[in-house]
């Protein structure tokens, strides 16, 4: 179906599930009505926003899925920007195919699209800096990898996968454990490695550090807060800064000299971008 693999994501059976979803039972009654069971389409996919491009790959598999036989060119390469108006695929193959596949085609494009454009926006914003963008868990269910896939194609870094790819005490965490030294203390015993402490007053740091933490995820600190932890932890560990970051706050807060910026709002809140597919 493709040759465009991402690890740990069936994207078959993706496409399988999609497509499944927005045909239902009796498939697309609209085009087996319309369009002749012989007619040929040709269409060009275009952006009409300027974007990063992302998920080009994905769109051309759920087209071949119902038309092995279509022809495709991709016009642009994942992680390109390019203008409104740029043409971005060409697809030639089985009307009734193609125009049953182009809603979950586009509506994929247009998902990571946003969201590496949105990612890209916070690179720039940053750039000259030294600081590295990192998205976080907040995304749709079961469209994790795909999303954190975007977020590459956008310039960024990925966070944790998952739970079980880092270890991140978090203020619930030590809440319940009674302490940061209590909670990093069992961690350490548990064999745990690269610990991620969350601290959000200067307070915290010393004992977080005393306990060994690995890295500080300095929350909800704004750039005067940031700065003077930074001096305090003094490149003793990484720093990562998280909450009530967006593209006005995030180069004040980049150039406090934290390692690492965390931003949920990527994958969480990026728009879709304007992709269309026109007769051609």
């Amino acid at each position: 179906m493709t040759d465009f693999t991402l690890p740990d994501f069936d994207i078959p059976a993706f496409i399988t599930a999609t497509l499944a979803e927005d045909m239902g039972q009796g498939g697309d009654r609209t085009s087996a009505a319309v369009i002749p069971a012989d007619a040929i389409l040709t269409a060009v996919m275009d952006s009409r926003d300027s974007v990063t491009v992302a998920g080009l790959p994905i769109a051309a598999a759920f087209f071949r899925a119902l038309d092995p036989d279509c022809t495709i060119d991709t016009l642009v390469s994942e992680g390109e920007s390019v203008p409104a108006g740029t043409d971005l695929m060409r697809i030639r193959g089985n009307a009734r195919a193609l125009l049953t596949a182009e809603r979950s085609a586009l509506n994929t494009v247009q998902h990571l699209t946003g969201i590496a454009t949105m990612t890209r926006a916070y690179i720039d914003a940053i750039a000259g800096t030294g600081a590295i963008l990192l998205d976080t868990r907040k995304t749709l269910p079961g469209l994790r990898i795909l999303e954190k896939y975007a977020v590459r194609m956008g310039g960024a870094t990925n966070h944790r996968m998952r739970l079980d790819d880092g270890v991140m005490i978090k203020d619930n965490h030590i809440a319940v454990a009674g302490s940061v030294e209590a909670a990093v203390g069992a961690a350490k015993a548990a064999g745990l490695k690269d610990i991620v402490v969350e601290v959000d007053t200067i307070g915290q740091i010393p004992p977080a550090l005393a306990a060994g933490a690995d890295r500080l995820l300095l929350d909800n600190m704004g750039p005067a807060m940031l700065t003077e932890a930074v001096a305090m932890i003094a490149g003793r560990v990484p720093t990562e800064a998280s909450g009530g970051v967006n593209l006005a706050t995030i180069r004040a807060i980049a150039e406090t000299g934290v390692t690492y910026i965390s931003v949920g709002r990527i994958t969480q809140s990026a728009p879709a971008a304007d992709i269309g597919l026109d007769f051609a």
